[in-house]
């Protein structure tokens, strides 16, 4: 037995003395973007500091809990408060999570986050589902010793966003009438917001949002064969000629007042799975 098979069935022996269920969705929720939690009917919750080798959610607006329950027919696990490289995790402890899902039975994974919009024609408070990313990160969670049990050696990113999920996304945000872009957001490591020259760089190699997470989530599910969708709420326009100074209580205010609109995407497209 490998060391992390090892770390994930001591965390699993916690969770088992709580439920022994399946769970098919696995949910990720990002900055200010809780609000989902709320549509699940909660059958137990456990604090990541109960579960053995779980990092600790140390950003504001981040709970730090782990959520077992059902979200219309489905049973679903959500992270309420994810981890960051500029928390001072390494990849392998902000992705654990991910690996302790897969053991759960999750197939499906629905992942948020904040983020600045670089592409001219988003706005503040725009929804983006996410068709590609750039790993602008410096590293990558699959780095080391690969576990043949969890997935390959060098994983395909084809499409590292299912393609159904993302059609399936947009058929729901059409029934209701919720403005909707899609395109590529790019991970960098944070905590610092960008310089314009940063803004200019990144919109130049192809990025249409700028964000400090969600990759590393992305690689090691679709190494270990879970379908992945990921959607943006577009917090702050970061466009280099008329950029604005920007704090994080504005960003979570924007990410809040957006919010009702992804969950309501995320709800429906889970219902539909």
């Amino acid at each position: 037995m490998t060391k992390l098979l090892s770390m994930i069935n001591e965390t699993l022996e916690v969770i088992r003395q709580k439920t022994t269920k399946e769970y098919s969705v696995g949910i990720i929720l990002g900055t200010g973007l809780g609000g989902l939690v709320k549509e699940i009917k909660i059958e137990h919750e456990i604090n990541y500091d109960e579960l053995p080798h779980f990092p600790i959610s140390t950003v504001e607006s981040h709970q730090g809990k782990l959520i077992f329950g059902k979200l219309g027919e489905k049973d679903v696990i959500a992270m309420q408060g994810r981890f960051h490289y500029y928390e001072g995790y390494s990849m392998k402890q902000i992705t654990y999570p991910v690996r302790v899902m897969k053991k759960l039975g999750v197939e499906t994974l629905l992942v948020s986050n904040a983020c600045g919009g670089m592409n001219p024609i988003y706005k503040r408070g725009d929804l983006m589902i996410m068709s590609d990313h750039i790993n602008l990160l410096g590293d990558n969670p699959l780095i080391g010793p690969n576990d043949d049990e969890f997935g390959p050696r060098f994983p395909d990113m084809s499409e590292p966003y299912n393609y159904n999920l993302i059609e399936l996304a947009e058929q729901i945000a059409l029934e209701n009438k919720i403005k909707v872009h899609k395109g590529v957001y790019v991970a960098v490591t944070g905590p610092n917001l960008e310089t314009k020259a940063e803004y200019r760089f990144l919109r130049l190699i192809g990025a249409d949002v700028v964000g400090m997470s969600t990759v590393p989530e992305n690689i090691v599910a679709n190494h270990m064969s879970i379908r992945v969708f990921g959607m943006s709420i577009i917090t702050d326009e970061c466009f280099p000629d008329s950029l604005k100074a920007v704090d994080v209580k504005e960003i979570i205010a924007a990410a809040m007042q957006a919010e009702p609109k992804m969950t309501l995407i995320m709800k429906e497209l889970i219902n539909k799975l």
